[in-house]
């Protein structure tokens, strides 16, 4: 997780500067995502610290839940993200579109697919060897962030070549914008469904 937080951080400022010049809603959707992400990775590190600590005469059973928790929290912040880009999303749709620039759009895009697909791999590794539920469902919420990142990304740069190749159409980028934060919001919700059921079967204050 520590090397898919480099990742988010180092896209961050190339996202900012190419959605504001590009005046692209996928791209700037992108930049609070990805610090979403960045902190709901920090989240996960902190609580998996927290899992890790040796029992003590206060909490003699240590902080069995704490991944769990940091998974609810992840998935529930990428839920409140997906459904603010929707709405902005809807609101450009209505009111009409800028001129979104394809070039930079396509490139800081599609290089922010890749990298992120790679981090999805990464992750996908470490899942697999998690033997502790919580942790499972806190590495798996970490994984939905990361891969929603790379297909998110990948959608923004295809929008970005069709506007290239178009010189118009740039009602495809908060169309593209809406569609995929549409799909997040709904494996966000599914996701925080099975967290909830992972608390309420182990108690949850046994935090």
């Amino acid at each position: 997780m520590w090397l898919v937080l480099a990742l988010n951080l180092a896209l961050l400022g190339a996202l900012l500067a190419v959605g504001v010049e590009a005046h692209s809603l996928g791209v700037l959707a992108a930049v609070v995502d990805y610090l979403a992400d960045a902190a709901a990775i920090g989240v996960s590190l902190v609580a998996i610290r927290l899992a890790s600590l040796p029992p003590t005469v206060e909490r003699p059973t240590g902080y069995p839940k704490a991944t769990t928790w940091a998974a609810l929290v992840n998935a529930g912040w990428l839920l409140v993200l997906s459904v603010l880009v929707i709405v902005a999303a809807e609101r450009r749709l209505v009111a009409g579109t800028h001129e979104v620039h394809g070039l930079p759009v396509l490139v800081v895009s599609g290089v922010a697919a890749v990298v992120m697909l790679v981090g999805a791999l990464i992750l996908g590794g470490d899942e697999d060897h998690d033997d502790d539920e919580g942790g499972n469902l806190n590495m798996r919420a970490v994984l939905l962030d990361t891969v929603a990142d790379s297909l998110a990304a990948g959608a923004v740069a295809v929008v970005g070549a069709v506007i290239l190749a178009t010189s118009g159409n740039y009602w495809l980028d908060p169309a593209v914008a809406l569609l995929v934060s549409g799909v997040i919001a709904f494996h966000a919700l599914r996701l925080v469904g099975k967290v909830l059921v992972e608390l309420r079967s182990g108690g949850a204050s046994a935090t």
